[in-house]
């Protein structure tokens, strides 16, 4: 079968990958479609470390083809989104609704697939640039067969992440003020979440004037290309600032751009050593730096949710799809989000 293999130098398309059958607790997936992330480039780059050769990918939909002992939730025929969520459900985390905290889900990948004899990683538990992938139970949500493939892709980590950390992690209150530092992929989710949590003055900042139209589509009521003017247009500073970029001179301006009890949420993937700072004085008035992994979101609970808003008009998802691409344009698609000419690339399979 074809997959996406990124053998530590570069990425190529193969046609001879293989995947294991599922075992106890797990599901085969036949891919239809998967975004691609920057978290996929974070790969490529050297900015997430990851053990190679690895099949890339990390959000996608599809098919369930074969389960697993146990599996009752989803059956073959299903139409599923894919979590990068493998978390073991049994622990203290996982028991306490905080399933991105589960410590199985973290830092160990497995090796389901194999070419010509090697073993090759999973990366993010997912691995969704392959025509098939294995994924643990927990990690497909059923979903109604009328989402279209391309759109429901990105459910699983850019509308996680992005709309989670609105609606998890900072609890975005109605009529308060929003700030969002980048507006690729992750950046617009946030913006949608920060329209669909009633915030009454969302301020979209990107370098790139061109990113405006779909800023405002997604509910920036505001669009800056630099964070100098935000205090003309919030004087006092922000409620939330959600920094989407992943640079630490951009994660010291969202902390700057608070107002008294206002929150920094750190969304953007610097790189493992990174470091930045910022005057410990000004965080006296109860203000907080806040990290956030993969939305705090609960998948089983939220994919269903953001379906729902979806159907109802609430939450953009064809939108966010800026161009579908068939994985043999892998190292196109990668060239265009590397420019910034889409938000979201999506293969298809």
């Amino acid at each position: 079968m074809r997959g996406v293999v990124f053998d530590g130098k570069r990425i190529q398309v193969v046609d001879d990958l293989e995947v294991r059958e599922p075992g106890p607790g797990e599901v085969l997936v036949a891919v239809s479609a998967a975004g691609l992330c920057h978290s996929d480039l974070s790969v490529v780059d050297g900015t997430i470390p990851f053990p190679v050769p690895v099949v890339l990918g990390h959000e996608g939909a599809g098919v369930v083809e074969a389960v697993g002992a146990g599996v009752t939730h989803v059956s073959p025929g299903d139409h599923v989104a894919l979590s990068t969520l493998a978390n073991c459900g049994t622990c203290a985390d996982c028991d306490r609704g905080r399933p991105t905290m589960c410590r199985q889900a973290i830092g160990r990948p497995g090796k389901p697939f194999t070419r010509g004899g090697e073993a090759l990683y999973q990366f993010a538990s997912n691995s969704a640039f392959a025509e098939r992938t294995v994924v643990k139970a927990v990690q497909a949500v059923r979903i109604a067969e009328d989402i279209p493939m391309p759109s429901a892709a990105l459910i699983g980590c850019g509308v996680l992440t992005g709309v989670g950390a609105v609606l998890n992690r900072a609890r975005v209150a109605r009529g308060d003020s929003v700030v969002v530092i980048g507006t690729g992929g992750i950046g617009l989710n946030v913006l949608q979440g920060a329209r669909i949590a009633a915030a009454s003055r969302i301020v979209a900042v990107d370098a790139n004037p061109a990113k405006e139209e779909a800023a405002r589509r997604f509910g920036a009521t505001d669009f800056l290309t630099s964070t100098d003017g935000v205090r003309e247009l919030l004087p006092t500073g922000a409620d939330h600032v959600f920094e989407c970029v992943g640079r630490v001179e951009l994660a010291r301006q969202a902390v700057d751009l608070l107002d008294r009890h206002g929150q920094a949420i750190l969304l953007g993937t610097a790189p493992a050593k990174a470091e930045a700072s910022f005057l410990v004085s000004s965080m006296f008035l109860d203000k907080s730096i806040l990290g956030c992994r993969y939305g705090s979101s609960r998948p089983q609970h939220d994919i269903p949710l953001y379906t729902q808003l979806y159907r109802q008009g609430r939450l953009m998802l064809d939108e966010l799809v800026t161009r579908t691409y068939p994985v043999e344009e892998v190292e196109k698609a990668v060239g265009d989000l590397e420019a910034g000419r889409v938000a979201r690339g999506v293969l298809t399979f």
